[in-house]
């Protein structure tokens, strides 16, 4: 029997991706007692919606309408309490690029805790982590010396990370079948994998993966309003 693994694709630019990220954050070592492996992925969004020939909620009026009233729903239901930037969408290269580079190049601990950080400048701080200068600004409440913030911004440019950036986007709509994100690919510890799409599919995804828990359920007889937001 193979390994049960959540491949998670996400955008700093999408906060549906940032949703995601917290939950699977938050329920991470029940996850891995239950023999669940996350792997988060730097993918570039834009590039996704060109290569599946999708458009961003934005760019439609209807979407975009709705998106008002769905966002504020995913924020209560994740924990979240933001508005939109001013400045949002960004252009989310850098940010992809960086994390690209960090994840190559230093422990999954500071790899996670640079995404958490860039969600966190934009989506909670309002800095647009597009430009260099706010991009170091998020990076320096991961990495203390100013150094290896330097270095991580330099290694973004880079030819090949610029490439490895391309290469998984374009793999994850090629093979993988992504429109959006945040995407998964999970795998069911049997050889076999399906896709998932979107932050409110968690519940379909333990079905696949045969977790223990409790779907979603209405509570009758006058009983509080309640949720599940846990496995």
């Amino acid at each position: 029997m193979g390994q049960k693994k959540i491949e998670c694709y996400l955008d700093c630019v999408s906060p549906y991706s940032f949703y995601a990220f917290s939950y699977l954050q938050k329920n991470r070592e029940t996850l891995e007692k239950l023999g669940v492996e996350i792997d988060f992925i730097p993918v570039f969004l834009g590039g996704i919606n060109v290569g599946s020939g999708n458009k961003p909620p934005w760019t439609l009026p209807a979407k975009a309408a709705y998106s008002g009233y769905d966002g504020k729903r995913a924020q209560r239901y994740f924990g979240h309490d933001f508005e939109v930037p001013s400045f949002f969408p960004i252009l989310s290269l850098l940010p992809q690029r960086a994390l690209t580079y960090i994840k190559k190049t230093h422990s999954a601990a500071l790899y996670e805790a640079s995404y958490q950080a860039c969600f966190d400048t934009m989506w909670n701080g309002h800095l647009d982590i597009s430009v260099p200068e706010n991009l170091a600004l998020a990076l320096s409440k991961v990495f203390s010396d100013e150094s290896q913030v330097k270095d991580i911004l330099a290694g973004a440019s880079a030819p090949e990370t610029k490439q490895a950036l391309t290469d998984i986007t374009g793999q994850v709509v090629s093979e993988l079948g992504a429109f959006g994100c945040p995407w998964f690919w999970v795998h069911d510890g049997q050889g076999k994998a399906e896709p998932f799409f979107g932050s409110d599919r968690f519940h379909y995804m333990w079905d696949y993966l045969d977790l223990p828990h409790r779907d979603l359920e209405l509570l009758g007889g006058g009983s509080p309003k309640g949720r599940e937001g846990k496995l």
